[in-house]
């Protein structure tokens, strides 16, 4: 039996650590369980394109944009409910904002992900994330304009944010392999 980290599954996917049936939701308990984490841990540095990524790499388009718009209301609920963000029109905006770009950096994940060979798996993972984290930083800052904040895309805060993006891809698509490889019902995909 050889055993094939990030090979494309049957169903053209990328990353396919449970059953297709089952993707959407492991999908969206994944992102919530790991943006509740992120939320807390890093408040306003959420790894939105990281989640973009994870998202386009398990499903189709549709079901990845409701998984992450899912992991985008946890980040408010626990931004506005639990670490008390202000309840004013510029952080509702912004907070509207963020989901918009996270939901674009999904599309443009998918996009990048369909457009590639399916060999090469880490490296066209890491070109979804520079695409989607690239769109997902140009609409936050389309936003500035009318929403202030354009100080806070300095290259070392835009940096910072990208790294943190980097090593949140690399633990999810750890997390996603281990749950490949422990899941029984994935066991006879692993055999070659």
């Amino acid at each position: 039996m050889s055993l094939s980290l990030l090979s494309p599954s049957a169903n053209g996917f990328r990353l396919a650590p449970v059953e297709s049936r089952h993707a959407p939701l492991f999908g969206f308990a994944l992102l919530a369980v790991s943006c509740a984490l992120a939320s807390f841990a890093l408040a306003c540095a959420t790894p939105f394109a990281a989640f973009a990524v994870i998202a386009a790499a398990m499903l189709p388009l549709r079901p990845a944009l409701l998984v992450v718009t899912g992991a985008w209301l946890v980040n408010q609920g626990i931004g506005f409910g639990a670490l008390h963000y202000p309840v004013d029109g510029n952080t509702m905006l912004w907070g509207a904002v963020i989901g918009i770009a996270a939901l674009a950096a999904t599309a443009a994940s998918s996009a990048v992900l369909r457009a590639l060979p399916q060999s090469g798996t880490p490296l066209v993972l890491a070109l979804a994330l520079i695409g989607g984290y690239g769109i997902y930083e140009l609409v936050l800052l389309a936003a500035t304009p009318f929403l202030g904040g354009a100080g806070d895309f300095t290259a070392a805060i835009v940096a910072q944010i990208g790294l943190t993006n980097i090593a949140w891809l690399i633990g999810l698509v750890a997390a996603c392999e281990i749950v490949r490889l422990i899941n029984p019902s994935r066991r006879g995909h692993m055999a070659s």
